[in-house]
């Protein structure tokens, strides 16, 4: 079967990416080995957080935040988003300093959507937290969504605007030929002039193929959900000095993450839960909300993410072969990037260029110079 585009992944930026294709016009088929969003992009925390970036990543996730503050013009649902803010608290002054120096330096660079907030501020955003916090970063325009949500949202989209999605196919091979390239599935070939990786913890797979292999680490981030409690809490809230994100949902339950990772099986594709780490997890929770020392929880769960050395994704033309473009690596953080990453890749595709800068996502920063 010929194809304008091929895509490789049906997580949540290979459906942006075939969203953004098919606003130009541009029919592509999405390749997906179980189901779309079936491992990170279906089953994250659905962070929506421009707060304490990397800072290659703030000209991208500024640019998301006004894209998921519209996302119904984008993909005609507003995939339950919710924007209250978002808080990393600062325990002591030391810390707090350090987040200054943070927000100091966003503002040489012209940005500003970061902010410190005082102790009095802080707990007026934040009643319920642990006497003693000294103070906080802060992004009023931070929030969430809910990813099974927005990953069926930015799917229905994809083939509303002429995409063909393709569950249960694993890619095999990919090689060029005459026509473009062939991509070798386990339902027959597929060709098409351009390529797009977006296979998330399995896309080292496709650019070892290529002669470009990079460091990625397949890990199983952990999420814990509780039972449903009176309201108390609006903004999201991470920690200094901490592995959490906390958020309390619209029916009352509260979601816990941070990254604490579960044991992985890649091979088979399993993960086995960690409870010591959710033991750490759980013990942070209660340091920063002592009340939820007898909540109980009611379920964990972990999804299968790539996970690059240098902690930022992916994002970019293939070095090694013309008409192949990757996205992934997203290191548990690329939920909220996914309108802008679908844009951008259209663009390389379509246009071979992007208005955003996206140099420090290059491929051959993994690659040795002759």
């Amino acid at each position: 079967m010929k194809a304008d585009v091929i895509i490789i992944g049906g997580g949540l930026q290979g459906l942006s990416t075939a969203l953004h294709l098919g606003r130009r016009g541009v029919k592509s088929i999405v390749l997906e080995k179980e189901s779309p969003g079936r491992h990170a992009s279906g089953v994250n925390a659905g962070g929506l957080r421009q707060l304490n970036r990397h800072m290659a990543e703030i000209p991208l996730t500024v640019e998301a935040a006004r894209m998921w503050k519209n996302i119904r013009e984008l993909v005609d649902g507003d995939c339950d988003v919710v924007l209250r803010g978002q808080v990393r608290v600062a325990e002591s002054d030391v810390q707090l300093k350090k987040l200054q120096a943070r927000v100091d330096m966003l503002r040489a660079q012209g940005y500003e959507h970061e902010q410190i907030i005082d102790q009095e501020t802080l707990y007026r955003l934040v009643p319920r937290l642990v006497e003693g916090c000294v103070g906080a970063l802060y992004n009023p325009d931070d929030g969430s969504a809910r990813p099974f949500h927005a990953a069926t949202a930015f799917r229905h989209k994809a083939i509303a605007l002429g995409a063909e999605i393709r569950s249960g196919v694993e890619v095999l091979g990919i090689e060029e030929g005459g026509d473009g390239w062939r991509v070798e599935t386990s339902q027959g070939s597929f060709t098409a002039a351009n390529v797009a990786n977006c296979a998330g913890a399995w896309a080292n797979r496709f650019a070892s193929m290529l002669g470009e292999p990079v460091p990625l680490k397949p890990q199983a981030p952990t999420l814990m959900v509780t039972e449903r409690l009176p309201h108390f809490l609006d903004l999201t809230v991470g920690a200094e000095g901490y592995q959490l994100s906390f958020k309390q949902m619209q029916n009352g339950t509260v979601i816990i993450g941070g990254a604490h990772l579960a044991k992985l099986d890649f091979e088979q594709e399993k993960s086995v839960i960690d409870f010591a780490t959710l033991k750490t997890s759980a013990q942070t929770v209660t340091r920063f909300f002592p009340h939820m020392a007898q909540v109980r929880i009611v379920r964990t769960w972990a999804g299968i993410e790539g996970f690059m050395a240098d902690g930022i994704p992916v994002i970019g033309k293939s070095a090694k072969a013309a008409g192949i473009f990757h996205a992934f690596g997203f290191s548990a953080h690329g939920f909220q990037l996914s309108p802008v990453v679908g844009r951008i890749m259209s663009e390389l595709i379509l246009d071979g260029k992007t208005d955003l800068p996206i140099e420090p996502f290059d491929i051959r920063r993994f690659q040795k110079t002759e």
